[in-house]
Parts: C-alpha cells; structure tokens; sequence
C-alpha cells in the first residue's frame, strides 16, 4: 500500500498488452492481473482466495486502487 501511495498506479495495462489475445470477451486490465498477482504469491492464495480478496479485503482494494464499494 505504501508504494501505491508514493507512486500511484504501479503497472499500467499498456505494458502488458501484448500479453493478451485481443479477440474475446471484456477482461480485466492487464496491470490489474498483474498487480493482483503479487499479493497473492506473497500470501500463497489459489486464485479463487486471491479473488475472494480482491472482493471481501480493504488492504487489498485499496492496494489495487478500487473504491470501497467496487464487487471486485
């Protein structure tokens, strides 16, 4: 959290375009995946617990720069 408070947005999608086919259905940004992924290896989550995170945990909606009230 400190980081995103010195620095703002951390990874911004542009950088991780060229990642993601752009054929499909809407999908989250690329630097949101990203930025997920960290917290979630530092706290060994499977995916379905870091995305139960990212709905149900203040520290982490902050972190990714949600409002409080974002469904995740």
């Amino acid at each position: 959290m400190r980081i995103r408070d010195e620095f703002g947005a951390v990874f911004e999608s542009e950088q991780f375009v060229a990642g993601f086919a752009p054929r499909g259905g809407p999908s989250v940004s690329p630097g949101m995946l990203a930025l997920v992924s960290v917290p979630q290896y530092a706290e060994r989550l499977t995916d379905r617990q870091a995305a139960d995170a990212v709905r149900g945990r203040i520290d982490w909606k902050y972190a990714l720069g949600l409002q409080l009230a974002d469904p995740g």
